[in-house]
């Protein structure tokens, strides 16, 4: 059976979807499963064992690639047929990439999208609420599409994989960045929380502006700079990691992933969606409802949580 998973985006979005993957391999030994995703995100998904094929596009922001990567999958699809398509994403773009790549797509209906216009370009549509957790959603819609049951997420096989391990071993691995300004952690509370905790930790960026949090952070603790790593670079050191700390973003979910100890901050994000806690993967976050549809990007509530409440948490997964 062959099988096009289309999850294009964002580096946390594309591994909450990945633990699909051990399930469908368990559920049908000979499925052949295709990722497609965005270029930038591809590495994510590399050396996985389930992942035939990783097909990446350039959609973002580019009205003239958005028009040369449709008219390179419509060749594509002529020479590779698909018996299903499932839609993860859940757009419009990603419904379009989807109908193009075959005839035979599944999606979630339009009461469970955020675009609910993406569900026309559906086959067979699975009903989710939209403020479910993700990963829960993911589960179900492809649970649904493949007709096998439900199984145990917290049972989960470790699902990222790098093309070689690291030498970078921290006790503690501190994630500063995160796409929006009001999901960043202040660099004042990961100061305190280092020099708390006092284990050989490192600090890892993705941009410029990272880069200049993490070394004021190193300046006053006794914190290593990491490198800017590669995304095949990054899933090395936080699989060597005892404990990462980050806010909402996909390097620190890509603990979870691993079955390493993590904790995420969350502030304008809703903690119980975007991520599963297990015994040694936990959540702190602003103790308010946070509407899934109604996010506030200007909302800064994380930087009134408290940093003692992260070290008790951290001295516990530390110790475990």
């Amino acid at each position: 059976m062959r099988i096009a998973i289309v999850k294009l985006s964002a580096l946390g979005d594309i591994i909450h979807a990945m633990i699909i993957l051990q399930y469908i391999h368990k559920n049908l030994e000979n499925a052949h499963i295709d990722w497609f995703v965005e270029e930038r995100f591809g590495d994510v998904l590399r050396y996985n064992p389930h992942i035939e094929n990783i097909y990446t596009l350039r959609l973002k922001n580019n009205k003239l690639h958005l028009f040369e990567e449709y008219q390179k999958l419509k060749k594509f699809v002529k020479q590779h047929p698909y018996d299903l398509i499932i839609d993860m994403q859940g757009l419009i773009k990603s419904a379009i990439v989807a109908r193009l790549i075959g005839r035979n797509v599944i999606g979630f209906d339009k009461h469970s999208l955020r675009e609910s216009l993406a569900a026309f370009l559906y086959t067979k549509k699975i009903t989710i609420a939209y403020e479910e957790n993700v990963i829960f959603r993911n589960m179900t819609l492809v649970s649904q599409a493949l007709s096998f049951k439900m199984p145990d997420i917290l049972q989960k096989e470790s699902f990222l994989f790098a093309s070689s391990t690291s030498k970078i071993k921290p006790r503690l691995l501190i994630v500063v960045g995160s796409s929006w300004e009001s999901k960043i952690y202040p660099k004042e509370h990961f100061i305190k929380i280092i020099n708390a905790l006092n284990v050989r930790t490192y600090i890892s960026w993705g941009n410029e502006k990272e880069r200049d949090t993490a070394s004021f952070i190193c300046h006053h603790t006794p914190a290593t700079l990491l490198p800017r790593l590669s995304l095949d670079e990054l899933k090395a050191v936080v699989s060597n990691s005892d404990l990462t700390i980050g806010a909402d973003s996909g390097p620190t979910h890509m603990a979870w992933a691993q079955n390493r100890a993590s904790i995420t901050i969350f502030g304008p994000t809703p903690s119980r969606r975007n991520t599963l806690q297990t015994p040694i993967n936990k959540t702190v976050d602003c103790k308010k409802t946070i509407h899934a549809r109604a996010l506030n990007k200007e909302d800064f509530c994380i930087k009134n949580i408290d940093p003692e409440e992260i070290i008790t948490l951290a001295k516990e997964l530390l110790a475990c």
